[in-house]
């Protein structure tokens, strides 16, 4: 044992020193060379942070965490540039350790050491970041590329210049100067546009323009007004037309003040007999549209040998015509006679795409005959019909000591030649838990319709280009010495839609669970706290005692909480027991009860990312839903709790909003702050209770990670109990992100909140409760950080999450228990949030 505590004492100096010698940031700067450690940029006397300004510098200080510390550049020098590229060079610098593992063991042992140290130090230097040298050559050329900014933003007289300090052995600084000197502005603006089609368009349009007299001279208008002709041309029907037959010729001769813009717009340029004539510009119609269903290019000679028109579309096929023109037709926006749009182009490859069921998708125009004419060529590569996956998991929880799980699962796409795609699932599990080995059996089977399916005319409320789709989910899923050994069988029927780019709408018309419990005598020996409480009633309670041990008789477990609770003098003389009892009671009564979830869901969501690699942007989701609703009208069944049944299985009554808010702000060089705040309530009514399923927990690994799940909470609950539930939920995280080196990442983050009972049960204690505004004090924080793998497809996360704040606590609630022997380690995949 003392070896033991001696090695970790080792291992801890030894890293110590490792990290202590990497932390000088000049080991590997060259003799005579500058470490740039500081740029500033400077406008018109003005000391500026603009971005769009460090973007054009070529040399910036090496990436730091919090603005202070470059740990890549610490991580880079753990290695040595200069270090042995072969064996031979390793045996040549290290004779002393090379002949000794070669004495001790053998020479292919030395070999082998040789290459892992080689190994290790190429890999601290390909993840690390390299010293940022001070090149007077890139100081010369950002000084252009300022002036080149300059200038394209009207600031034709602008001067740049730059100076080199040295501040500190072997580190230097760059300071930028700018003096912008007077603007141009727009003076006036010309437009000569050849052709008459073009004319006309334009001048219906010109209100539009970029480009305004008096305005201050900008590059990006220029560019912006481009893009808005060759836009707007192309969809009013002028498919020929690029930015190629656009020109500007700017005058300043006579004052750079003021600059004279001429718009000039050409004819289209047509090769005939070897020579380029020029014609003017003319809108044109799709007069023929064709649907290669099952195009390769492998294939691409071979001969059409089915085919069907369908409203004017022409569908093809290979072998057999496998896609239903009606339905598959619904996802092509082009239509014969009509005026061809860029607009309508990218929405139908859009669409083809959302089916899921093509490779790859393409559409190629040529002109026809009399060049006012053209035909669209639509080419889908298919997927492959049938899909198997198979998938296994291994996990361990605080329940189950040992899980190992497997996934087989089935995909058919196109199953009823509508682009439909079928999935089925089948999944097993082997575990240990508390009551020894069990397993766990399940299956669920959706079916996804690019479309709306209902009766009424649904289909019709949601226009086409929304993608509107059908999801019909089903599953089934069985325990076996887990918990209470549920069953549980869901139904679902889902509408989703894109109102556009940013803004999505999901309907759950149906999303029906039925829970079922198998052996509700379980439960005081999976939940072994709760029976600890209670013993500990028992010892101050003078009537029937407690049942010596949880497996005895679970009745009589119950039956002894009921007598309790209904003993008005020992409320009075054990007030504390007699609460802990009540939501003992509250708890097993949610846990151990069948529910009916009948529940209706509407779904807002607003994402303005633009692709995934969109660092800045902003998330919101509003969820609002009710259980119960419909089938408590139409049921006068109700049970000994007066709750509404069917046949006599409780229906949970309820009304559920969640809202949710994310902000990601790009602070550069892959330094990332990530914002998350969620609030939910559930209401019930009709003295229906909250299925366990349905509630709100805190804690765990995308939560508030410096407790478990389930251990936080209600209120100022003392934790201690295997699990602890809620029916309104508080929480906010921040969470600042960075590079270490390479795919190396870390993070460092505090979460805050809590959850609180308000379904005013009088079950519940006043710690659990929300009291209003005061209830605010109850909020729980926690800090940590965490590191983790980019493996490119998924992110390997490991968080330390240490106590900040307390609730529960009945003096100072601060930092009491903050330290690593408190600390909670959080496994996840993939960020928090």
């Amino acid at each position: 044992m003392r070896g033991v505590k001696l090695m970790k004492k080792l291992s801890f100096y030894f890293l110590f020193i490792l990290l202590l010698s990497s932390c000088n940031t000049i080991k590997h700067v060259p003799v005579n060379e500058l470490l740039l450690t500081k740029t500033t940029i400077t406008v018109d006397s003005v000391q500026q942070n603009d971005e769009k300004l460090q973007e054009l510098l070529l040399q910036r200080r090496n990436a730091r965490v919090l603005g202070a510390l470059p740990l890549s550049l610490y991580f880079y020098n753990l290695g040595n540039p200069k270090g042995s590229q072969d064996v031979e060079e390793w045996k040549e610098n290290h004779p002393r350790w090379y002949n000794t593992f070669k004495d001790i063991f053998s020479e292919k042992q030395s070999i082998a050491v040789a290459n892992s140290f080689i190994g290790l130090n190429q890999w601290y230097l390909n993840n690390g970041q390299a010293p940022v040298i001070i090149d007077d050559k890139k100081t010369r050329n950002t000084e252009k590329k300022f002036e080149t900014y300059f200038l394209t933003e009207g600031y034709f007289r602008a001067k740049v210049w730059s100076k080199k300090d040295t501040v500190g052995k072997k580190k230097g600084a760059i300071s930028y100067f700018i003096e912008k000197n007077k603007p141009s502005f727009l003076d006036s603006i010309t437009v000569k546009i050849r052709s008459k089609v073009l004319d006309s368009i334009y001048n219906l349009n010109k209100d539009k323009s970029f480009l305004k007299i008096g305005d201050q001279y900008k590059n990006q208008n220029f560019i912006n007004e481009t893009q808005r002709l060759v836009k707007l041309f192309r969809n009013k029907g002028v498919y020929h037309f690029n930015e190629n037959y656009i020109e500007f010729i700017n005058d300043t001769l006579q004052d750079y003040q003021k600059t004279k813009v001429e718009l000039g717009i050409l004819d289209r340029l047509i090769e005939q007999d070897g020579n380029y004539i020029s014609k003017p510009f003319k809108v044109q119609k799709i007069k023929k549209i064709n649907i290669y269903t099952d195009y390769s290019y492998n294939k691409r000679n071979e001969p059409y040998l089915d085919s069907i028109s369908y409203n004017g579309v022409n569908f093809y096929a290979h072998d057999k015509l496998r896609y239903n023109p009606k339905y598959l037709g619904q996802s092509v926006f082009i239509k014969p006679n009509q005026i061809y749009t860029d607009s309508l182009r990218a929405l139908t490859q859009t669409h083809l795409r959302g089916l899921k069921n093509f490779k790859s998708t393409s559409i190629r125009y040529s002109p026809l005959g009399d060049d006012e004419s053209l035909e669209a060529n639509i080419f889908l590569t298919p997927r492959e019909k049938y899909t198997i996956g198979v998938e296994t998991e291994l996990s361990r929880s605080n329940i189950r000591n040992f899980d190992i799980s497997a996934k087989f699962s089935f995909v058919n796409r196109n199953t009823f030649k509508g682009a439909e795609i079928f999935k089925l699932s089948f999944l097993g599990g082997y575990f240990n838990s508390r009551n020894g080995p069990g397993w766990e059996i399940g299956t669920t089977a959706s079916l996804e319709i690019p479309r709306f399916m209902g009766p009424f005319g649904l289909h019709k409320l949601v226009p086409k280009r929304m993608r509107p789709r059908t999801i019909f989910s089903t599953g089934l899923n069985i325990q076996k010495n887990i918990a209470l050994d549920k069953q549980n069988i869901s139904l679902g029927v889902d509408y989703r839609w894109n109102f556009n780019k940013r803004k999505s709408i999901q309907l759950e018309l149906l999303n029906a669970q039925y829970v079922r419990n198998l052996n509700v005598d379980n439960y005081f020996i999976i939940y072994g706290s709760e029976y600890d409480k209670l013993k500990e009633i028992d010892d101050v309670f003078t009537g029937t005692p407690l049942p010596a041990k949880a497996a005895e008789n679970n009745t009589a477990i119950v039956n002894f909480m009921r007598e309790v609770l209904a003993d008005s003098s020992f409320q009075a003389s054990n007030p504390l027991e007699y609460q802990d009892a009540q939501n003992i009671l509250n708890r097993y009564d949610i846990i151990t009860s069948d529910f009916l979830i009948p529940e209706i869901a509407y779904s807002f969501t607003y994402n303005n990312q633009e692709n995934v690699k969109d660092n800045d942007f902003s998330y919101f989701r509003f969820r609002i839903a009710n259980s119960g609703n419909v089938m408590g009208l139409l049921s006068n069944q109700t049970n000994e709790n007066n709750q509404k049944t069917v046949f006599k299985i409780p229906v949970a009554q309820y009304f559920k909003t969640d809202l949710e808010y994310k902000k990601f702000w790009d602070l550069g060089q892959n330094n990332i702050i990530a914002h998350r705040t969620l609030l939910g309530a559930i209401i019930t009514y009709d003295n229906s209770a909250i299925p366990f399923s349905r509630s709100y927990f805190a804690g765990g690994s995308n939560d508030i990670r410096a407790w478990r799940t389930y251990d936080l909470g209600p209120g100022r609950r003392l934790p201690g109990l295997e699990y602890n539930i809620g029916s309104l939920k508080f929480l906010t995280s921040f969470e600042y992100r960075f590079d270490i080196a390479g795919s190396l990442k870390s993070a460092i983050f505090m979460d805050a909140g809590n959850i609180w009972d308000i379904t005013n049960s009088s079950r519940v204690d006043e710690e659990s409760r929300f009291s209003g505004l005061k209830s605010l004090t109850d909020i729980a924080i926690g800090t940590g950080f965490g590191i983790r793998y980019d493996f490119k497809f998924l992110v390997a996360r490991l968080d330390l999450g240490f106590k900040v704040r307390e609730p529960y606590l009945t003096d100072n609630r601060w930092f009491q228990n903050f330290g690593f022997s408190n600390a909670v380690y959080n496994i996840g995949i993939n960020y928090p949030f």
